[in-house]
């Protein structure tokens, strides 16, 4: 192995001796190396017992804000039990942001990757939820590539299991809880279909007891059709709900495909997965090409551009937000995986009409793509009741950090800040092979992984490599910026 540095604790002395002269924040304790920040702040941080993490969910449990994190497969100490654990849930108290606080940790199953760990964590209220018990909060979680569980964490110190959803599956991803209506649209890989991933619908209105509704995919997903050997469907990764659309992303760094579907239909029409009965939600398909997937679709409707007030026409348009995942164990040996701003306020006729990307050669530390790690975006924020709406879209850029774009104008996406955190002694060392050559090439790296935005506008980034969440606000000069008219090409933002 041809590594880029020595070993992790050589490798962090010898950054510690380059960064003694910088600042460092009390929650950042033996972090080494410079913040890369422009118009956002660190205000706390917690390790997460030093597990590969995926998906943060904040939810506000009666004036008590607890984080939920799904994590990827592997095993950790648990300091509170004092076992070595698969990775499972984190569930963190993070009221006071500043001084986060570990409460519990809910085992996943044992295994590597997305075999293990339990990646998606989504939250719902009883008091929300049609059949739902009062003063209840309830987990779904997708556990391994195997089930689905619900848990009840009212009292999040001490979670229980309420039901497993289904079992027996071939794999799992990233789901939906829509809680007014409990329907839950589950990622899922059914024996017997064509597909790794596609959707399943549950009635989780009563969390304790599922109603399966139907499952859905593609046409050619379903069993007893043959599936294209030389064009095969992509796996669906997630989708998203709002009102009476369903929007679903399938792929996530290379043939890709946006579904947008009719709810009414798709839980309403005729289960039975014949392709005429796939087809029936179907308002569009857009299919991305070979170099672009669709990890995550997050529609922004309604968006009212500052520069299109004084037009009669086009004033309000309805956008989905579209984020690539860059693939791969690091460098830039694939197309650069970025954001794009889709118009469907036509819905049968989209368009793409911006993107947003980041220059490898932006960073004054070293090109991104030479520093170790994926480059390239991941996912966006996906709660839409957060106090910034459609005016921020937050990314996660694996070693770029967190992206705060400025996307009031979606024709003109503009850079709001970012904050790339500083590794520290969780960090995992990441391999690649740069070259194709069967040489590897190793780094102790951020890969910011998944971001969440909470209802009180904090940003909570968790990280791939084990370097836990950090918990970050956009400095008041960037949130004084957002109640300015964006100006088209005016200099970027200066903090």
């Amino acid at each position: 192995m041809n590594a880029l540095v020595p070993r992790k604790v050589a490798a962090l002395c010898a950054i510690a001796l380059l960064g003694a002269a910088l600042p460092t924040l009390s929650w950042g304790q033996g972090s080494t190396g410079p913040v890369e920040r422009h118009n956002m702040r660190g205000i706390g941080y917690n390790d997460l017992q030093g597990r590969s993490a995926y998906q943060p969910w904040i939810e506000n449990q009666g004036g008590r804000f607890i984080a939920y994190v799904g994590h990827h497969g592997g095993s950790a100490l648990n300091p509170l039990t004092g076992q070595i654990e698969a990775n499972g849930t984190s569930i963190v108290d993070v009221t006071n942001p500043a001084s986060p606080k570990y409460l519990f940790h809910i085992p996943g199953p044992a295994g590597a990757g997305e075999s293990g760990g339990a990646q998606m964590v989504r939250v719902c209220s009883g008091d929300v939820l049609p059949k739902g018990e009062a003063g209840q909060y309830y987990l779904l979680r997708a556990t391994g590539g195997g089930s689905h569980e619900v848990y009840n964490v009212t009292d999040p110190e001490h979670p229980t299991l309420v039901t497993v959803v289904v079992d027996g599956l071939n794999d799992t991803h990233k789901n939906w809880w829509e809680c007014e209506t409990g329907m839950a649209y589950l990622v899922s890989g059914v024996p017997g279909w064509n597909v790794n991933r596609h959707l399943q619908i549950f009635d989780l209105s009563d969390p304790a007891n599922p109603v399966f509704v139907r499952n859905f995919g593609l046409p050619g997903d379903q069993p007893g059709s043959t599936p294209d050997p030389d064009n095969p469907n992509p796996g669906l990764h997630g989708p998203i709900v709002v009102g009476d659309r369903v929007y679903m992303g399938y792929g996530t760094g290379r043939n890709g495909i946006i579904q947008i579907l009719d709810k009414n239909i798709l839980l309403n029409g005729d289960p039975e997965p014949t392709e005429e009965n796939l087809l029936a939600p179907q308002i569009t398909r857009v299919e991305l090409g070979p170099l672009h997937g669709a990890h995550t679709v997050l529609p922004m409707l309604h968006v009212t551009p500052p520069e299109f007030e004084d037009f009669t026409r086009g004033t309000t348009r309805d956008m989905l937000a579209i984020v690539n995942e860059a693939g791969g164990s690091g460098g830039c040996n694939e197309a650069h995986q970025m954001a794009y701003m889709m118009d469907i306020t036509t819905e049968t006729e989209p368009y793409i009409a911006s993107n947003y990307h980041v220059d490898p050669n932006s960073s004054q530390f070293g090109n991104f793509c030479e520093r170790g790690g994926r480059f390239g975006a991941h996912a966006s924020h996906e709660n839409m009741n957060n106090p910034y709406g459609n005016k921020v879209l937050f990314i996660s850029y694996f070693n770029a950090g967190v992206r705060a774009v400025d996307v009031r104008n979606p024709w003109s996406p503009r850079e709001l800040g970012y904050y790339i955190p500083r590794i520290n002694p969780r960090t995992e060392e990441r391999c690649w092979d740069a070259d194709g050559d069967g040489v590897e090439q190793c780094a102790f790296v951020i890969q910011t992984n998944n971001v969440e935005v909470d209802d009180r506008g904090f940003i909570y980034a968790v990280d791939r490599a084990n370097a836990g969440m950090h918990i970050i606000d956009l400095t008041d000069e960037a949130k004084q910026e957002l109640t300015r008219r964006p100006e088209a090409g005016t200099p970027p933002y200066q903090e």
